[in-house]
């Protein structure tokens, strides 16, 4: 089963959000309608990275790393690459 890293940016403050999840389709949902407490009060947001990994373990590994640059020169090139390669 796939799993992906994705990366959100609200449009209120304008920060960034790292996260991974098996359904994207259904994550997204969750941080629109608020059941994410970590970004509630910061809707709405916009899906500005996604990337598809092969198990749970990659997508945690690689959104672990994306976080660890967040903010950096590696991160803005990962959002203006939109590749996921980085």
């Amino acid at each position: 089963m796939p799993y992906y890293v994705y990366i959100l940016q609200s449009r209120k403050n304008r920060q960034f959000y790292i996260g991974s999840t098996a359904d994207v389709g259904r994550r997204l949902e969750d941080h629109k309608r608020g059941k994410v407490r970590s970004t509630r009060l910061y809707r709405p947001h916009d899906l500005v990275f996604s990337a598809q990994y092969e198990s749970r373990q990659e997508a945690y590994k690689r959104e672990r790393k994306i976080k660890r640059y967040k903010g950096g020169e590696a991160f803005r090139r990962l959002l203006n690459n939109r590749s996921g390669v980085v």
